[in-house]
């Protein structure tokens, strides 16, 4: 399998963004940073200039969608190409349905599906150009099953994320463009602070997971294996009224 050497990675500014661009940028490829924060985006690349080949930065907000495509043809223009792009930057807004906050609903399915949406025409525009190239899309495992209350809309987005991940996977089978989908479990980040459960992996332990999972192109993988991978299959094969007392 061919190595990666030029990637493009949103919502890198914090969490498993942020991991994973320490961990790639240690093996010393060349990075494409995109995040809102950009103050934070550059305090990374001056920790990351040392080890890594090259590190170019964009600010970009994925829910600008006509932003989408400019910055991330520039962000290929300076590494003169991208052999990989990692669709991460998301949302973890929520409330229950119906209880008068839909706007944190509505963001978080612009930023989780929208946004991806527009990452996605992007990333494929440069690669059927190059004519190779990895897609990976962050999904959840929140996408196997429909989740409750405020983690509804949450899950309906990656859903939504994990299903064309499927479809592009069927589409580009025969060709040099590759497709992963990546379902994290959870991980300890700012977007699980507060959620208390003995399933919790350190954040080293997870974006060390992503990573191998990643740079093994895999297909579908939640991540870590374990305990994931089994609690996938039970999602997924369970009677609705087992599978709800897991979620």
């Amino acid at each position: 399998m061919r190595t990666r050497d030029k990637i493009l990675i949103t919502g890198a500014s914090s969490g498993l963004g942020e991991g994973m661009a320490r961990r790639f940028a240690a093996q010393g490829r060349s990075l494409a940073l995109a995040a809102r924060r950009v103050e934070r985006l550059e305090e990374l690349a001056a920790e990351l200039r040392p080890s890594a080949a090259q590190v170019a930065l964009a600010a970009l907000d994925v829910t600008d969608t006509d932003a989408v495509p400019v910055a991330f043809g520039r962000l290929r223009d300076e590494l003169g190409g991208l052999d990989r792009v990692i669709v991460n930057a998301g949302l973890g807004k929520g409330a229950p349905l119906g209880t008068g906050k839909a706007h944190a609903n509505i963001e978080t399915i612009q930023t989780n599906l929208i946004g991806a949406l527009a990452q996605i025409e992007a990333a494929l525009e440069i690669f059927r150009e190059q004519n190779s190239g990895h897609l990976v899309l962050i999904s959840s495992m929140s996408s196997i099953r429909g989740l409750p209350k405020a983690q509804a809309a949450y899950s309906a987005s990656k859903a939504g994320l994990s299903a064309l991940g499927e479809g592009l996977q069927t589409e580009f089978a025969k060709s040099p463009i590759t497709v992963s989908v990546i379902l994290p479990g959870y991980i300890e980040t700012d977007i699980n602070r507060g959620v208390k459960t003995s399933l919790m992996a350190g954040t080293d332990v997870g974006v060390d997971a992503m990573v191998k999972a990643i740079e093994a192109e895999k297909s579908w993988a939640p991540v870590p294996a374990w305990p994931w991978l089994p609690i996938a299959a039970a999602l997924r094969h369970l009677p609705p009224a087992i599978s709800r007392r897991l979620t």
